[in-house]
């Protein structure tokens, strides 16, 4: 079955070399993000983001999924997989003397369970070791600013539509849900 035409929460076939996963004790993995994830991940951000988009006036049923496609960085992006369920995906990119959490998304069903705290402390466990700086830009309102909060990411900047959010490294990861 071709992963471009699946759903979210489809199950996927895809070969992933071993090195390129790590498995968590909780059921979820981390595998690295393949051509073949991208039609998927679309979907996936036109439907969590929609409803926080609509709000702000901003839902394109065309944009919302190209400018995933146009800046899907395969090779900085972690996909997170339950069973053999893709629910979600997260993205690390490397630019301006820092990495930028992007494209962290979790279907609907797998979101309010603690799995985007555990995901998200798994990636910062990483820029700290590294040393790393973390940003990223959350929607104006949004529910997932609360959650980037409780792991010590403050506000940079902001504008009438996005939060800049910046985290420094050591900063402490403990699960303040």
């Amino acid at each position: 079955m071709d992963a471009g035409v699946m759903g979210i929460g489809a199950q996927l076939d895809v070969a992933v070399p071993a090195r390129a996963m790590s498995a968590h004790a909780t059921g979820w993995v981390l595998r690295s993000a393949v051509a073949a994830d991208i039609e998927v991940i679309a979907e996936l951000r036109a439907t969590v983001m929609r409803a926080d988009l609509e709000r702000l006036g901003r839902y394109d049923e065309h944009r919302v999924r190209q400018r995933l496609r146009d800046s899907f960085p395969t090779q900085h992006t972690s996909i997170i997989m339950i069973d053999r369920e893709l629910v979600g995906c997260v993205a690390l990119r490397p630019a301006e003397g820092r990495q930028w959490l992007e494209h962290f998304y979790l279907a609907p069903h797998r979101q309010g369970r603690g799995l985007g705290s555990a995901v998200l402390r798994t990636v910062l466990e990483r820029t700290d070791a590294q040393g790393m700086t973390v940003g990223l830009n959350v929607l104006q309102g949004s529910a997932a600013r609360r959650l980037y909060e409780r792991h010590e990411f403050v506000v940079e900047a902001q504008d009438p539509i996005d939060v800049f959010m910046v985290r420094p490294p050591g900063a402490s990861t403990a699960a303040k849900a």
